[in-house]
C-alpha cells in the first residue's frame, strides 16, 4: 500500500516537474517566436492589407486609402500580369521535372560510386555554392554574341556558321535561363536524393535478388518507392524556389528580350520599387503566395495519388 501511494507521490511530482519544464520551454521560444512574427509574419499580413488599398507617398511616409479589391481587378485585366504568371509556371513546371530527373541520374551514378566519391560530391556542389549574381554574370559571358564561349565551341565544331544572340530572342533566352538554373540547382536535388538512397537499407536489394529481381526491377520495385519522400521534398523547394527567381532573369535578361523573362517576382519589383505603385505590388506579391500554395497543395494531391495508385 505505501509503495502505490509512494508511486501516486512521484508521478504527480514528474507531472508538476514536466509542465514547469514546458513552461520554461515557451519562456524561452518567446523571444525567438517573437522576432520570426516581427520580420515575417507581420510584413506577410502588412502585404495584405496594403493590397487593399491606395498608397499616396507623402513627406511624412505614406496614405492608405481603402479602394477594397481594385488592385487585384487591375492586375485581373492585365495582360502584362498574365504573362508573367504564365512564364512562371513553366519557367518553375519545366526546371523542377528536369532537376528531378537529371538530379535522380546523378544521385543514382554517385551512389553506385566507390572510389573518388567525396571527390565527386565536392566537384557537384560548386554550382550550387555559387552566389546566383555571380552565376548569372558567368552564364551572360558564355552566351555573349561577340565573345561569348559558346559560340565559340560551336563555331569550332561546325555546328553554326556565324555567331547567334542566345539572349536576344524570346526562345533562346528563355532556354538559355533554365539551362542555367537546371546547372546551378541540379546539385541541391543531388544530395537530398542521394541522401535518401543512402537510407535505404541494402537488405531490399538482397532480397529483391534472390527473387530474381535485376537491376531495372529493383530500381522500380525498391529504390523508387523508398525515395518517394525525398523527391517529393525536393520537389517543394525547388517549386518554391522557382517560383520566387528573380536574380537569374534580373541579371542575365533583365526581364526581356521585352517580357519575355519576366518573372512575377520582376513584375512586383518594378511595380513597387520602379513605379512605386506600392498597393498594386502587394496585390502581386500576395497573388504570387497563393499561386505557389496552389501549386504546392497539387503537386503534394498528384503526388499522393500516383503513391497510392501504384500501392494499390
Amino acid at each position: 500500500m505505501n509503495a502505490i501511494l509512494q508511486e501516486q507521490q512521484g508521478g504527480k511530482r514528474r507531472s508538476q516537474l514536466g509542465k514547469s519544464d514546458r513552461r520554461a520551454g515557451y519562456l524561452m521560444l518567446f523571444p525567438a517566436l517573437l522576432i520570426i512574427g516581427a520580420i515575417t509574419i507581420f510584413p506577410i499580413l502588412y502585404s495584405m492589407y496594403m493590397s487593399f488599398n491606395h498608397v499616396t507617398l507623402t513627406e511624412n511616409g505614406f496614405q492608405l486609402q481603402f479602394n477594397a479589391g481594385k488592385n487585384y481587378d487591375i492586375l485581373i485585366h492585365s495582360s502584362v500580369y498574365w504573362h508573367s504568371v504564365e512564364f512562371t509556371v513553366m519557367y518553375a513546371v519545366v526546371t523542377v521535372v528536369v532537376e528531378l530527373v537529371l538530379g535522380l541520374l546523378i544521385a543514382l551514378a554517385v551512389n553506385n560510386v566507390q572510389r573518388l566519391k567525396n571527390l565527386s560530391l565536392v566537384v557537384m556542389l560548386i554550382p550550387w555554392a555559387l552566389i546566383t549574381v555571380i552565376s548569372a554574370q558567368m552564364w551572360d559571358y558564355i552566351y555573349n554574341g561577340v565573345y561569348g564561349i559558346l559560340n565559340y565551341l560551336l563555331q569550332s565544331m561546325h555546328l553554326i556558321q556565324s555567331p547567334v544572340t542566345w539572349l536576344g530572342t524570346s526562345t533562346s533566352a528563355i532556354i538559355a535561363m533554365m539551362v542555367a538554373d537546371i546547372w546551378k540547382t541540379t546539385p541541391f536535388v543531388v544530395i537530398i536524393l542521394l541522401g535518401g538512397l543512402q537510407m535505404i537499407p541494402e537488405e531490399y536489394y538482397e532480397a529483391a535478388y534472390m527473387d530474381g529481381a535485376n537491376r531495372w526491377q529493383s530500381f522500380w520495385k525498391v529504390t523508387l518507392p523508398l525515395l518517394r519522400g525525398s523527391i517529393a521534398l525536393a520537389g517543394l523547394f525547388r517549386i518554391l524556389q522557382a517560383f520566387g527567381v528573380f536574380d537569374l532573369p534580373f541579371v542575365l535578361t533583365g526581364g526581356g528580350p521585352g517580357d519575355a523573362t519576366q518573372s512575377l517576382a520582376i513584375l512586383g519589383y518594378e511595380i513597387l520599387f520602379q513605379n512605386l505603385q506600392f498597393g498594386r505590388g502587394s496585390a502581386i506579391a500576395v497573388s504570387t503566395v497563393l499561386l505557389v500554395l496552389f501549386v504546392c497543395l497539387v503537386f503534394l494531391s498528384a503526388f499522393r495519388s500516383l503513391v497510392k495508385g501504384e500501392d494499390a
